[in-house]
């Protein structure tokens, strides 16, 4: 089963590579304003992950700089993940609050949703 996992995977990661979405064109002050929005952001991803995949492919078509961390292979980051988000799940968007907390949000189609209401993005 992990030999499937591993090339299905690939296989996702390759044709991801080969549909590589554009991302949108925005003036230079307005994609300011956008990387100030997702400056306190970062996501919690497996770099094979179907879920992952569609969340980082919605970031590029939208031109985001958001962080990205990789909680499969990196144990302080899959130790954070689990420690403060309470999961071993991804992908998971953390945004970090002026107020000191954070928070967590989990599932593919809700961060993306969150991400497009938040930032004022077409869906």
């Amino acid at each position: 089963m992990k030999i499937i996992r591993w090339i299905l995977g690939r296989v996702i990661l390759v044709a991801d590579a080969v549909t590589a979405p554009t991302a949108v064109k925005r003036s230079e002050a307005e994609q300011k304003k956008i990387d100030q929005l997702t400056q306190p952001m970062s996501l919690y991803q497996f770099q094979a992950c179907p879920f992952c995949v569609k969340v980082r492919r919605e970031l590029k078509r939208n031109g985001l700089k958001i962080e990205l961390r990789d909680a499969k292979n990196n144990q302080a980051v899959k130790a954070e993940l689990m420690r403060e988000g309470g999961l071993h799940k991804v992908p998971c968007l953390r945004t970090d609050n002026p107020d000191g907390s954070s928070t967590w949000l989990y599932e593919s189609n809700d961060i993306i949703v969150h991400l497009n209401e938040r930032l004022g993005l077409s869906a």
